[in-house]
């Protein structure tokens, strides 16, 4: 019998989703759920008894980069061993970034990205397409991405000659995504001013680690997530900022969606642990902390937890982007600009979130579950099919045990990079088994699942409703 003809049985289990909290059986049956109840009476070939555990949906990260071009490496995770690595961690869908090149065609970024994740992803997949040019394919390859079941699209206010777009692309393409249904995420950074930092940090000699940080203090953020939440009231449409980061970006948002923008915000497990204190490392090994947004002052870590408290902030995403230390990070050994940009994360979100949220009382168990799984599935059309545990949607499932303790080291976790922003750092908390469409895929501890498993999720668009 196909494991997808396998019905599967979660006994005695508290559930948690971002809404309920109750004690219920759940069958599984043909990938989805197919009841909820007290004491089901249903045969099965597997039974798991979750006696003890928390029953949750699969998390859902929108916000990976695996097998990205950086220059003439890419990021350490390609989409096996990353999926494998979220798998590891309770997430049982991602939404990866393709990029379009400049010169290039949009299509053609999507084609690439579908090549890199065909038979090798184990857990499900989305894309968002970063948008670098509109002059080849023009708004007729947004349309084609919509059609494709590619919803949302990222810009950047950062990174000049490469990635950064002006204003009239921005408006451009937030104009047609009010038209058709679509969200805009914008990567917020005042390019011009962080480059300007940089040139004149390197050239007074400052070549360390610690001068990406600051380069790029949180008042360029501040004023680029400012600055894009205008250009989407002028165009009438919502916008998505990713990875925020600071107190002072924050406090544009408030103020924005408190005079009635449609302004939605995601933040990242880093800027809810670690901050700029964290860079006291010998030697270069603070290019381990070389990502963007970087590490801000300690201070902001319990402003972001409040604006998550207080719905300011509806998604914690990873952001993944590794490169390992030796050799990859070690090109900037004598220039803090050319180390590769980017930290891992997709394997450690869920339980950092769970530790340091719900453990430490600033979250609820179901708030915990909204910004891992549900607000991510309603904002990027994921809702209900993933998001949830409700009849009809996928089986995607994860078995929580809240006692389970382990410590968080580069040579235990799967994902492929020499290092870990939280080497040594004991939680409790852990995922005891994950489901994906009703397949179990870990189960303690061990990869049960198999490479190319996961498959392409076409989303749904984007509705003020979700």
């Amino acid at each position: 019998m196909a494991w997808l003809e396998m019905p599967l049985l979660i006994k005695n289990g508290r559930v948690i989703t971002a809404e309920k909290d109750f004690y219920a059986d759940i069958y599984i049956e043909k990938e989805i759920i197919a009841a909820i109840g007290d004491k089901l009476d249903f045969t099965a070939d597997k039974i798991i008894d979750a006696a003890g555990k928390y029953v949750i949906p699969g998390g859902i990260d929108v916000h990976t980069h695996l097998d990205m071009p950086y220059g003439k490496i890419k990021s350490s995770d390609d989409f096996e061993s990353g999926t494998i690595a979220a798998a590891f961690g309770g997430t049982t869908s991602i939404i990866d970034y393709a990029t379009q090149t400049r010169g290039t065609r949009i299509e053609s970024a999507l084609e690439q990205w579908h090549k890199k994740a065909e038979g090798k992803a184990c857990v499900d997949y989305g894309f968002h397409m970063i948008v670098t040019d509109l002059s080849t394919g023009g708004i007729d390859s947004l349309d084609t991405m919509l059609n494709e079941g590619v919803t949302s699209f990222k810009l950047f206010t950062a990174y000049p000659n490469s990635l950064m777009v002006d204003d009239e692309t921005i408006l451009q393409v937030l104009r047609f995504s009010k038209e058709k249904g679509a969200l805009v995420c914008v990567h917020a950074e005042d390019g011009i001013k962080i480059e300007e930092l940089i040139k004149r940090n390197l050239a007074e000699g400052k070549k360390e680690p610690i001068y990406h940080t600051l380069s790029r203090p949180a008042v360029t953020e501040a004023n680029a997530v400012e600055h894009v939440i205008n250009l989407s009231q002028k165009a009438g449409a919502p916008v998505y900022i990713v990875h925020l980061s600071s107190d002072a970006g924050l406090q544009k948002i408030i103020e924005a969606r408190n005079r009635g923008a449609h302004v939605y915000a995601e933040t990242c497990p880093q800027y809810l642990s670690l901050s700029l204190e964290d860079m006291n490392k010998p030697g270069f090994e603070n290019a381990k902390y070389v990502f963007t947004p970087p590490l801000r002052e300690k201070f902001n870590l319990e402003k972001l937890w409040g604006g998550i408290r207080n719905n300011f902030i509806q998604t914690i995403a990873t952001d993944h982007c590794p490169f390992n230390f030796k050799n990859e990070k070690e090109l900037g050994l004598n220039d803090f600009s050319k180390i590769p940009n980017g930290a891992p994360g997709i394997e450690t979100r869920m339980h950092l979130i769970y530790d340091k949220g719900v453990n430490s009382g600033k979250i609820s168990l179901n708030k915990w579950i909204d910004l891992t799984s549900t607000s991510p599935a309603k904002i990027f059309g994921l809702y209900p099919r993933k998001g949830t545990i409700a009849l009809g949607s996928d089986a995607d499932i994860v078995i929580w045990d809240p006692e389970k303790e382990f410590v968080i080291s580069a040579e235990t976790d799967h994902m492929n990079v020499d290092y870990s922003l939280y080497e040594g750092e004991k939680i409790i908390g852990n995922a005891e088994a994950v489901i994906s469409r009703g397949e179990i895929i870990i189960d303690k501890n061990r990869f049960t699942g198999r490479k190319g498993r996961g498959i392409y999720l076409r989303r749904d668009r984007f509705s003020l409703d979700s």
